[in-house]
């Protein structure tokens, strides 16, 4: 099962990507534009030229994801490439808003902050 869980590294690779490609072709874009390592447990996420299709890269312990949108109407709000860099990271949250169709640099975070640590039950107490 992919999860999108707040711990999991996610990389955007800016500009277009032929999305004719598959696993070892995406793998390939992985190692060879962004220097990662596609069996590092993080997300890549690809788009096509025209913006309306996407694919995500994933491989877990047992094998290798491709997951594929195509959107029917409209494009995603996608990176172009900076000054030679393709890698762009982003949280899975903003992950999850892209596919949702929205635009994460539009919306606002607010001013707290993130706790990276576990919750477990010893961490907190519930108080009557």
């Amino acid at each position: 099962m992919l999860t999108l869980g707040a711990g999991r590294r996610v990389f955007l690779v800016a500009g277009s990507t032929d999305m004719r490609k598959s696993f070892d072709g995406l793998s390939g874009v992985v190692r060879s534009a962004l220097q990662g390592d596609p069996k590092s447990g993080d997300l890549f996420v690809f788009c096509n030229r025209l913006r309306n299709r996407l694919k995500v890269l994933y491989v877990d312990e047992s094998g290798v994801w491709v997951c594929a949108k195509r959107l029917e109407r409209g494009t995603f709000k996608w990176p172009s490439p900076t000054s030679g860099e393709r890698r762009v990271e982003m949280r899975s949250e903003e992950l999850a808003l892209l596919l949702g169709g929205l635009d994460a640099k539009e919306l606002k975070a607010r001013a707290w902050k993130r706790d990276t640590r576990t919750v477990t039950s010893a961490n907190f107490a519930i108080r009557p």
